[in-house]
């Protein structure tokens, strides 16, 4: 069996750290990106140690000429890029009426701009091969929306309209598409950051207690559901959002 080849944008922690251990495990080599190449070590080694391969990547994903030198530094150390996990990605928190150009602007071009052009730079070899999977990490604020999160939750829900109207188009070439929002992550960033600054509707005990499975969410979860996504088994499932997210939608 030959052995494939994933991107992990944003795998320097959380999710993408999580992503990426889980993938190297089913036996992928895989492509650790992050903006600063120096914080990739932590999950390249933990993937080293599990008895995977993987290389650390530094780019900036809103930068086209970073993110194709990212790509190639993968192709040629471990082959055709097959699997990407567009997983990369900023929180913010502002009311809406205090939101000016430049946040907004910032918020897309990163969480939405980057997908695209990282996808962009990985098509052409799926295209070839005629076999890709690309996983989008979205939120829940883009579907249950959230408080002072008005250009989060657009950038999240762009992904959601790219990832479905992508699935149509590259079908064909046997390259599928699909979405996961995460929901009440622990151990990431903006989880542990809009908990700490109060800006979530209710306590954290009390997110546990809202939902029908009654804990937190953790990385692996996003992480199994993604693994998922990007095997032969899910080749028939495209244009689809995955919610992991303890039962909750709101």
């Amino acid at each position: 069996m030959v052995r494939k080849v994933a991107l992990v944008t944003g795998a320097a922690a959380g999710i993408g750290a999580a992503s990426a251990l889980r993938l190297a495990r089913d036996g992928i080599a895989v492509g650790v990106l992050d903006l600063d190449v120096d914080r990739c070590s932590g999950t390249v080694d933990s993937i080293a140690e599990a008895g995977g391969e993987a290389i650390a990547l530094g780019a900036d994903i809103t930068d086209r000429d970073q993110v194709r030198g990212a790509v190639a530094q993968l192709h040629d150390r471990f082959g055709p890029i097959a699997i990407t996990v567009n997983n990369a990605g900023i929180p913010g928190f502002k009311p809406f009426l205090e939101i000016d150009d430049a946040l907004w602007d910032h918020m897309m071009r990163v969480n939405l701009t980057g997908a695209f052009i990282v996808t962009q730079a990985v098509l052409p070899g799926m295209i070839a091969a005629q076999w890709g999977r690309v996983i989008n990490i979205s939120s829940m604020a883009a579907q249950a929306g959230a408080k002072d999160m008005a250009h989060y939750a657009a950038s999240k829900a762009g992904m959601i309209g790219m990832t479905r109207a992508l699935a149509h188009e590259f079908g064909p070439a046997g390259i599928t598409f699909n979405v996961v929002p995460p929901r009440f992550i622990t151990g990431t960033i903006m989880s542990d950051n809009s908990f700490a600054a109060g800006k979530q509707p209710m306590a954290r005990e009390a997110e546990v207690q809202a939902g029908p499975i009654r804990r937190e969410g953790r990385p692996e979860d996003i992480a199994g559901a993604v693994a998922w996504l990007a095997s032969e088994e899910a080749g028939f499932v495209t244009g689809q959002v995955i919610g992991v997210n303890g039962g909750r939608y709101i």
